[in-house]
């Protein structure tokens, strides 16, 4: 067995602290990353606090993994020691049901294995993630990562990055597409990047007029304060696709009115409590509500490379591990441009 530092929760009421724990070492189709980076994301939160109800305790975040590769199992075919790699949302799959045949592993039927909070398909054993100095993984679930990016930056793109991706890859947003995103912190940040870079017209949406300057320097080409009722009115009947990254209660309904009809309001961020619409925001325009997950490993090496081809990263700030409970109070509070990355080198 490797033995291992992090950071980790005892309990749902417990700050992160440091713990020692063991990983397997490498069998014959598993790669050992050396984690250098590890983004912060709002669900890291959520899960240590056990808001969803499903927490393991103890418990390792962290699921924004960007390291080097120190062994390769003998099988191993995809990697070489010294290469760097990246590990996302999950680690491991069914494999068999129809959607993990369809590189769409995110929404595996029997249920994958959470990089964090999760157990092993076959031993049933908690997963630990990022918040530590390894990690050891097959090798189908591990990303490869172009050294020429600025590796700190590439951490949120396993989580945030292809969290928007996949939605507007999946909907085809584009070129003559009007595409409105709810909200500018981690998610939102990336989803005005791929937008622009896709070459949608993109409007963010925000109750902050502070953020303008922010969106227009992201790429954003429109900003609507959404609590001034002017704006807000003017934007009616404007947008083909609204990408909703917003984590906090808020109501849709309104945002209905501001697609086109036919147009697509898409969720992706997590609020606390439950989405309520009525049924009229639909009909009257032929509209949808969506939701979409993160992305399949196949989606997301295509996300990375079009980020190594078009150098694309995430706005971060980095931060030492012994301050991540300060960190979770200013991510709570969106006090942070765009996303907190650790430096696990800090361990």
């Amino acid at each position: 067995m490797i033995k291992v530092k992090g950071y980790a929760a005892e309990s749902s009421t417990a700050e992160l602290a440091p713990w020692e724990f063991e990983r397997r070492e490498p069998g014959p189709l598993d790669v050992q990353i050396d984690i250098q980076y590890c983004g912060v994301c709002h669900s890291d939160y959520h899960q240590a606090k056990n808001d969803w109800g499903n927490s393991i305790f103890p418990m390792v975040p962290g699921h924004e993994i960007v390291g080097r590769v120190v062994a390769v199992g003998a099988d191993v075919t995809k990697f070489k020691v010294g290469d760097i790699a990246g590990i996302g949302c999950f680690v491991d799959s069914c494999r068999v049901c129809d959607n993990c045949k369809e590189d769409l592993e995110q929404y595996c039927e029997n249920g994958n294995t959470q990089t964090y909070n999760g157990r092993e398909q076959k031993t049933g054993i908690p997963t630990y993630g990022g918040y530590s100095n390894t990690i050891v993984a097959t090798e189908d679930f591990v990303l490869s990562v172009d050294e020429k990016l600025d590796l700190k930056g590439v951490a949120p793109l396993l989580c945030a990055g292809i969290t928007t991706y996949s939605p507007l890859r999946h909907w085809k947003v584009g070129k003559g597409h009007k595409l409105a995103v709810l909200g500018l912190g981690g998610l939102g940040h990336m989803a005005v990047k791929f937008g622009v870079a896709f070459g949608a017209e993109v409007t963010v949406l925000s109750t902050s007029p502070n953020k303008e300057a922010d969106a227009r320097k992201l790429g954003a080409h429109h900003f609507v304060v959404t609590t001034d009722k002017a704006q807000f009115k003017a934007a009616r009947n404007s947008f083909d696709f609204i990408l909703d990254t917003v984590s906090a209660p808020h109501d849709i309904n309104a945002y209905m009115g501001l697609l086109r009809t036919n147009g697509t309001h898409i969720c992706v961020g997590l609020p606390p409590t439950a989405l309520e619409i009525s049924a009229f925001r639909l009909v009257g325009g032929r509209k949808s509500l969506a939701g979409s997950n993160t992305g399949g490993i196949k989606e997301t090496q295509e996300m990375l490379d079009f980020c190594a081809a078009h150098n694309i990263v995430s706005d971060i700030e980095m931060i030492d591990i012994k301050d991540i409970n300060h960190a979770y109070e200013r991510m709570l509070k969106g006090d942070v441009k765009y996303r907190f990355v650790i430096d696990i080198a800090t361990l």
